[in-house]
């Protein structure tokens, strides 16, 4: 006598299920992802105004040796916010300082949540290993995310 169950009904279903899932079209899934790309419609775009890598044919006539850390401003129509990347960490302030929340979205894993200080700083480490978007909320003011940067390129990945 076998005492063990029948799995056929089980993987069954688990095969059609995997079917289904790759019979989707891929324009489907496209417009899916568009769709998802609007849900923070309301969030204020800050543009990027100045990035020592981009800008490092100026500096370069300054100095010799390339600088471990890079230098990144976004600007806002509420705030600003400095980031400098180092190869352990990203650090970020909001000028004028206020307190917050920052998250850290990369295109690599789940975002991450940390708190903006009295003074207007926060920390993520360690630092993004490649694309990235900030997103800060503070009280007073409406969100504001950053445009996708990548800190291993030097280039704008959109």
């Amino acid at each position: 006598m076998n005492n063990s169950p029948d799995h056929g009904p089980l993987l069954a279903a688990l095969r059609a299920a995997v079917e289904a899932r790759a019979a989707v079209p891929a324009a489907f899934i496209e417009a899916g992802r568009g769709a998802y790309a609007w849900h923070d419609i309301d969030a204020e775009l800050a543009r990027l105004s100045y990035d020592s890598l981009l800008d490092a044919g100026q500096a370069a006539a300054m100095r010799s040796e390339d600088a471990p850390v890079r230098a990144l401003t976004f600007q806002s129509a509420s705030f600003s916010i400095e980031v400098e990347v180092t190869e352990d960490a990203l650090f970020g302030q909001l000028i004028p300082p206020r307190p917050g929340t920052a998250e850290l979205q990369t295109r690599s894993g789940p975002s991450v949540t940390v708190r903006i200080d009295d003074v207007g700083c926060f920390t993520f480490g360690p630092r993004p290993d490649g694309p990235f978007r900030l997103r800060c909320r503070t009280g007073a003011q409406a969100e504001v995310r950053t445009a996708w940067v990548d800190v291993t390129r030097g280039d704008d990945p959109r």
